[in-house]
Formats: structure tokens, sequence, C-alpha cells
């Protein structure tokens, strides 16, 4: 207490003696307050962050799209899934009518009388699930003129005196790699359904074989996308041997590519693959190290909606709104769907520079000799909004050219997914082997390739190999 009051003392002497750096130290602190406030205002609906680090208090679902009108569920024209009667039955039973039912003769009988027709109702359903056992047995003889026995080949494939089939190890392949399940839920499914408990070496013995088949399939892939028009890219962390790793991807509506590495930024690029070799539309969000690629470089606007969310949320920044509001006007402009014209461009960018130089009026830029000074969140986002203009403004360019990024998002998700479940990856050989499999599974899902199929064939060592569109033509 006394050196509190001691303390007290001397600030009021000081307010006394010097007002203005009492005025000084609490312009200071206000702005540190403000500074603190945004931090615990910060939450996934209005910055980068996930949703995962909302804790129990998640923020009200608040869409940034706007109404059409249209009354929720399926629209006209939207194909619909009821189960169909099939023309061709795996099985038939006939129920016979001997007795009458009218109620009015008094149940006459009905033995002998001709069928008129047939009321018909299907029943779909699984036959009961077993492992079928098929013992191979190559015949043994002994040669007439050397004496010696000798032995029939067996099928390829058929290598070991017990071992799965092709479409068991596809029916791991997918649970383990698409439906992610964890290998004890799996080992519980095999016991479940088959009567056959399941080993952590075999499924990784099929992993690692899938591996391998999957190499030139992978290779396929990166070479489609270096020649695909617009690729979309991503990252995020992984955990793999207790350390931080870097999951990356790079994908087309058709076509997807994961890698893991050590490292996030362009050495890890640069040893994957892709992203180094391509020329055309590259989109992200705003990591520096994409822009070290001779690529023609669109940011993720749905990334700078909830950063503007926040400004003109938390801190009353209207520009910020004005922004968003242009931002999402244009992308529901059906002129857009085409690419602006030329003069109908440069009047949206003028536009668009007019909300900036409005933000610049509490927000300078900083000027050469000031120093690396700290700014606010809003003269770095303004700094962006000049800087990469263009590179914001793409999809008013090119029609190719998508609004957001949600492309490579959401194929990044389902490999996020797998780290909740799974916790991590206890080596990288094994992160890096789910990636490729997971790439080709994603792939083959994009094509319209059913996965089961998909599992079997690559279980098969003859995978699925995607379609490539020519260079220059949309994914």
């Amino acid at each position: 207490m006394c050196k509190l009051s001691s303390r007290r003392t001397e600030l009021l002497a000081e307010a006394r003696s010097r007002p203005e750096v009492v005025v000084e130290r609490v312009l200071t602190l206000e702005a540190k307050v403000r500074e603190l406030e945004g931090r615990l205002a910060l939450n996934s609906a209005n910055s980068s962050k996930p949703p995962s680090s909302d804790g129990l208090q998640k923020p009200a679902p608040c869409s940034l799209r706007v109404k059409t009108g249209r009354k929720p569920g399926g629209q006209p024209g939207h194909p619909g899934h009821t189960l169909k009667q099939v023309e061709t039955p795996d099985h038939t039973q006939v129920h016979s009518l001997e007795t009458c039912t009218c109620g009015r003769c008094g149940g006459a009988s009905l033995k002998d009388a001709p069928v008129l027709d047939y009321e018909r109702r299907q029943v779909f359903d699984l036959p009961p699930m077993r492992l079928e056992v098929t013992e191979h047995r190559a015949e043994i003889k002994r040669c007439p003129f050397s004496g010696l026995d000798v032995r029939a080949a067996f099928p390829s494939g058929v290598e070991a005196p017990a071992q799965y089939g092709p479409h068991f190890r596809g029916f791991m392949l997918y649970f383990s790699n698409q439906q992610i399940l964890p290998f004890d839920r799996l080992r519980q499914t095999c016991l479940d359904l088959f009567g056959q408990p399941l080993s952590l070496g075999t499924l990784t013995q099929t992993n690692a074989r899938a591996y391998e088949a999957l190499a030139p399939v992978e290779a396929a892939i990166i070479q489609g996308l270096i020649a695909a028009p617009v690729v979309h890219a991503d990252e995020s962390g992984l955990r793999v041997e207790g350390k931080l790793h870097w999951l990356h991807v790079a994908s087309t509506p058709s076509l997807t590519f994961y890698g893991v590495h050590g490292n996030r930024g362009t050495e890890a690029m640069d040893a994957l693959g892709v992203l180094p070799h391509c020329r055309s539309w590259l989109i992200h969000d705003f990591w520096k190290s994409y822009f070290k690629y001779e690529a023609l470089h669109a940011l993720c606007n749905q990334h700078l909606l909830r950063e503007l969310k926040f400004l003109s949320e938390q801190q009353g920044e209207i520009w910020a709104e004005q922004l968003s509001k242009f931002l999402l006007d244009w992308n529901g402009d059906p002129r857009a769907r085409d690419g602006l014209k030329e003069d109908v461009f440069e009047k949206a960018h003028r536009q668009y520079q007019r909300i900036i130089r409005k933000g610049r009026v509490d927000h300078p830029r900083r000027q050469p000799g000031q120093g690396r000074t700290k700014q606010d969140k809003a003269t770095n986002l303004l700094d962006r909004l000049e800087d990469y203009d263009l590179c914001i403004l793409a999809f008013l360019l090119d029609p190719n050219v998508p609004f957001t990024n949600n492309q490579g998002e959401q194929d990044i998700r389902m490999i996020k997914v797998k780290q909740k479940i799974s916790g991590c990856f206890r080596t990288l050989p094994g992160a890096q082997c789910f990636a490729r499999i997971r790439g080709y599974l994603s792939t083959c899902r994009k094509q319209g390739q059913n996965l089961w199929d998909a599992c079997f064939q690559a279980a098969i060592g003859q995978p699925f190999l995607p379609t490539i569109p020519e260079s220059g033509q949309a994914t």
C-alpha cells in the first residue's frame, strides 16, 4: 500500500507540472486498450482464426451472403435421390394368393385362378458379410528325365501361405484413408463384420504398397496442375513425430495434390515441385512466400471480408463496411461472370481507390524515414489493399478467377479432420503416405469415380489415372 500511495503521489505531481506528458501517456494507454480489446474480439467470423479457437463462446452465425428470396431446401430442377426400383432384381419371391380377400364372397378359393398381374415391392439389403477363403493348390510333379520335383506357378499376387485378397485390402484403404477410421476402430470394425481382427502391420503394408502404386498418378496430377489455368494453394500446420510440420495443397476442381514438409515457405513449395512451375493464376491467401513465384496472383477475398468485418464492427471503420459492400456487390454482378470490359473495370477500380482514400484519412501510410514503427490493423490492411489492388480485383479481370480460395480450403479440411481424430502422425513417411493416397482419392471423387472401386484398383496396383485437361483449358 505504501508503494502504491507513493507512486500515486508521484503521478499527481507530474500531472500538475507536465500535463502534456500525462496526455501523451493517456493516449498511449487508450491505444493499448483498443489493441487488447481488438485481440479479445477476434474470432473465426472476423479473422483468419480457425473455428476450433472460438472455444465455448462461439460467435453468432452471421453470413456475408445476401438473401436471394429462394425457399430453403432443394431448388427446382435439382435431381432427387429417392430409392427407385430396378428392372432386374437379384432375387424374386412370389407370394401366392389362394383365398379371396375381397370381403364379399366369404373367402372363395383362388388356388386355380389365373394370375392377372403382380404388384411389385423391392427390398434393398446387404448380403451376410463374411470373408470367403479361396485355397490355391499348385500341383507338384516329378520330371521323368531329371527326377526333380517341379511345381505349378501360383497366380500373380498369391505370395504367402495365408494373406488378404485385393478386395479386403481395398476395404482397408477405403476406410482408413477415405473414411478416416483410426486403426483401433478399423480393427474393431473388421472383427465385428468378418470375425477377423486386423494387425497394424497389415494395414501399414497395404498403405505402403498403395503409396508406391500411386507414384505415377501423383506425377500426372502435378503435371496437370502445372498446366492448369487456375490453381488454388493453401497450407496448414500438421503434427508429425511430435513436431510442427506443414501440409501443403495445390488443387483445381478436378485435381488435388497434397504434400507434407517440415517448412511452410518456399523451401517446402520448391521441394514439392508444383508452384515453382505454375505460370497461370495462383489463388491463395496473403502469405508472402507465394509471391516469390512467377505466376499471376489472385487473393482470397473471403479472408479480406473477415478482416473488413472486424474493422467495421469492432473499430467503427466506415470505409471497411463500404469496401465489403463493394466487393460483395461486384461478386454478384452478372457482368463479372464474363470478365469486365476495360472501361467498366477502370470505373470499378476508381471506386475501389476512392474507398481506400477514405480510410487513409485516419490511417496514413508510413512515410520514409519513420522507421519500423508499429502500425494498427487498419493501416496494415490499407497498405495491402493499395499494393495488391489488382490481385484483389482479379476476379473482375478474368472470369476463370474465383472470388475466394474456397477450393483450396475445402481440399485441406479433411486432412485436418484426420489430425483431430488421430492426434498426429507418428512418422513423416506415414504422413506422406496418407497425403498421396488422399490426393488420389480426392482427385477420383472430383472426376466422378467410385471411391470403393478406386481403392480396389490401387490395391491391385492398377490405379485410376486421372484425366488431365489440355493446357489452357479450365479445370
